[in-house]
């Protein structure tokens, strides 16, 4: 499997990850919501926060699945010349894999970080070719390949 096959892949993994466990947490909530009703003589049963949870965890999961169909439309065996969504973008000192925000991946002892075009450093990168430089936190950077 090629480096961006298992840099997506492991993006694909994160996703599916988070998707799982906000999916979980919705229904630990609904249980217990559930049970506060069938305890409660009140009529809210101090279901607010639990709600109030819930409603968070659902907007989490709705951006966890748009992130899952964002990741479906990055095609692992294109080349780039420039920084686009799908790139390997190697710098002098960091190697960036323009995908989403998931942070430092790990490939066969290479360290890449997966971030997303729309992150402040994604956008800096967006359409830099090779040899082409910018600064990030006071940090000059150049692009030193593509892939």
């Amino acid at each position: 499997m090629t480096t961006k096959k298992l840099l997506l892949q492991a993006c694909k993994d994160n996703v599916e990850k988070r998707i799982t466990d906000y999916r979980n947490e919705m229904a630990l909530l609904a249980e217990a919501i559930e049970n506060n009703d069938k305890e409660s003589e009140d009529g809210d049963g101090g279901n607010g926060k639990l709600l109030n949870d819930l409603e968070k965890n659902a907007g989490y999961l709705n951006e966890a699945l748009k992130t899952r169909d964002f990741l479906a439309q990055i095609n692992p065996n294109s080349t780039h010349t420039t920084a686009a969504l799908g790139s390997i973008v190697k710098t002098e000192s960091i190697v960036f894999y323009l995908s989403t925000s998931v942070g430092q991946i790990e490939i066969e002892n290479e360290i890449y970080y997966a971030i997303s075009l729309q992150s402040p450093i994604g956008m800096l990168l967006k359409g830099k070719s090779k040899t082409d430089s910018f600064t990030f936190n006071d940090k000059k950077y150049t692009v030193v390949d593509i892939l």
